[in-house]
């Protein structure tokens, strides 16, 4: 059977920069890197769309004037006509400005997502160990969702307000600039409330996303855990448990709503005091006839106050947004710039393997531990060689499996795949020519045909029904009444065990491997199915080199060589009979029914 694995090209761009040491702003202006233009081409075209909402106070003002100074009922027509104008054009050009917008935001929310895939990809095993898929989960679809939404609210709210502000300021210095002064004393006053807020805002945003995080992960927990919790009765355990994780978030974000109103209520009521004395002094020069401004310009100025207010303000209630979004960003970084990665670029491709393994004194310890997993693992392996490994719990076979694989890397020594080195050679090249049949067979909710055939392509009916045959599932699959094309749930939830692990052993043999790894692949199956599995199994290891973790005497006695490990040491190796023979360790295993 050929080895049809393909690697498909990838087209989607990704954020390929380093982001330490940066700003959070310049980390966001980074991530629009390709789409710059479009955010050119939106803020432009709002500048020009916007106009009516910060010449509406000049051109009422000029309309007041009209009556009250009996100006020539042209100025009147003629600021008619000007301001339908200005209304008009909204129409066109804000539909023209969404798209522009969207098109940036859309595409960078795409790449942002694929980028973090790609991530995820990239980094070791060893952080799946210590990161919930919730978290992750979290990060892919809350976090970038939440810095699209501050781009979009900043682009609608803010360039609004800065427009109006900066309109609001212009115009009143040309006009009015004796006012001006009153008009700038709001800058250093918006600035400490800010600052007085800001740090508050940042602290219970960031608690907020953790405990949303931890609550994605709680519910992912819950889901898996849902068959054991019905069968030991544990429904109220469970509730108690979310119940409680579900309390914290509440909790967080009371606390954060409640910044959010005090910051929201503190600058309406600021904003709005200052509206009333502009008013009132404005009304008080013009009476008295302290600077020689006229009724239009009354309007206009409180009519300019109450915007530069409302543009205040504006940017103000942005700021709850804005800390969401750029801590959002703080948690994408968490990812991106993980040193903790699986390197391979770079490095040498492998075009094929024989299969042939050297150990050479390999030792591996996990961080959080002080004793060796591994020690000191010599090991020479021929090509089409079945090697089995056994020992009590905590012996060392899953570490070595995991070293083979390349999932973790020896601490010391080296182990050589046909004389180079793994660490020197670019592992996702390896792992083509490799197969791993779990105890637990992976499978998603799909096709059997999609399960077997994953991530391959242009494979036959013929070679998919050749690999079910030989793991001995086609059997149960043609009573199916969609046959290869049957949906099997999620993780195969409508196949039962045997049977879905003969479709991980199907899935093993059409891709033709010449690296085979069995981890517990019979343990949890009954005899009969036990009787299937082994001799679809013996059929997949003829002619590949093969690593078997197996306690049942079934899976392990018809091994090339048996290799009993004691504390991550190699206590001895031979063949079944013969261990048995000399009475060491592998004897005190069976009898203890290994």
């Amino acid at each position: 059977m050929p080895n049809t694995q393909t690697t498909q090209p990838v087209t989607t761009e990704l954020f390929d920069e380093h982001y330490k040491g940066k700003t959070s702003l310049s980390t966001l202006w980074n991530f629009f890197r390709g789409d710059r233009g479009h955010v050119y081409a939106a803020t432009g075209i709002f500048l020009i769309k916007h106009s009516p909402t910060w010449l509406m106070p000049l051109l009422t003002a000029n309309l007041i004037d009209v009556v009250v100074q009996h100006q020539p009922i042209r100025e009147l027509w003629w600021n008619a006509i000007v301001l339908v104008v200005l209304l008009a054009q909204n129409i066109p050009l804000h539909v023209l400005y969404v798209k522009q917008l969207s098109i940036a935001l859309r595409r960078v929310e795409t790449r942002l997502r694929f980028t973090l895939a790609h991530q995820f990809q990239r980094l070791s095993i060893g952080y799946y160990t210590r990161a919930s898929a919730g978290v992750l989960q979290t990060k892919v679809v809350r976090d970038v969702e939440a810095i699209v939404d501050m781009v979009r609210y900043s682009f609608d709210g803010g360039l609004a307000a800065i427009c109006n502000l900066l309109g609001a300021i212009v115009i009143t210095a040309i006009r009015v600039p004796e006012f001006l002064p009153i008009f700038l004393i709001m800058v250093p006053i918006s600035t400490v409330l800010m600052q007085s807020m800001r740090k508050r805002l940042v602290i219970h945003n960031t608690r907020f996303r953790k405990e949303m995080e931890h609550m994605s992960a709680r519910v992912i927990e819950m889901t898996h855990l849902i068959p054991i919790t019905r069968a030991h009765g544990l429904e109220r355990n469970e509730l108690e448990n979310m119940q409680n994780t579900l309390t914290q978030v509440r909790r967080a974000g009371l606390e954060l709503d409640s910044i959010n109103a005090l910051f929201g209520s503190l600058s309406w009521v600021s904003y709005n005091i200052f509206n009333v004395i502009c008013l009132v002094v404005s009304v008080w020069i013009a009476y008295y006839k302290i600077l020689p401004i006229t009724a239009g310009d009354v309007v206009m100025l409180t009519g300019y106050f109450s915007s530069l207010t409302n543009a205040v303000m504006g940017l103000m209630n942005l700021v709850p947004t804005i800390s969401k979004g750029f801590e959002s960003i703080h948690s994408i970084e968490e990812v991106l710039e993980s040193s903790d990665l699986e390197q391979n670029e770079g490095k040498p491709v492998l075009a094929s393997v024989q299969g042939n393994f050297t150990f050479e004194k390999v030792s591996f310890s996990y961080p959080e531990s002080n004793q060796e997993a591994v020690d000191d693992f010599n090991l020479q392996v021929k090509s089409g060689e079945s090697i089995a490994l056994v020992g009590h719990s905590g012996a060392g076979k899953s570490t070595i499996i995991n070293l083979v694989i390349g999932f973790i890397r020896p601490s010391r020594g080296c182990i050589r795949v046909d004389g180079k080195d793994l660490t020197e050679i670019d592992l996702r090249t390896y792992r083509r020519f490799l197969s791993v049949v779990p105890q637990e067979s992976l499978l998603f909710e799909g096709s059997i045909r999609e399960n077997i055939t994953y991530g391959l392509t242009g494979v036959t009916d013929e070679l998919v029904l050749a690999a079910l045959k030989d793991a001995n599932a086609w059997e149960f699959i043609q009573l199916l009444p969609e046959g290869i094309e049957t949906l099997i749930g999620e993780h195969g939830a409508r196949l039962s065990g045997g049977q879905k692990q003969r479709l991980a052993i199907a899935r093993a043999l059409i891709r033709n491997p010449r690296v085979l790894i069995l981890d517990e692949a019979t343990s949890a199956l009954d005899n009969e199915s036990e009787k299937l599995i082994q001799e679809s199994l013996a059929r997949l290891m003829q002619g590949r080199t093969t690593f078997v973790v197996a306690h049942r005497l079934s899976t392990i006695q018809n091994a090339d060589r048996i290799v009993v490990l004691d504390h991550g040491h190699i206590a001895e190796i031979g063949q079944h009979a013969e261990l048995l023979q000399r009475g060491g360790a592998y004897a005190h295993l069976q009898s203890n029914k290994l």
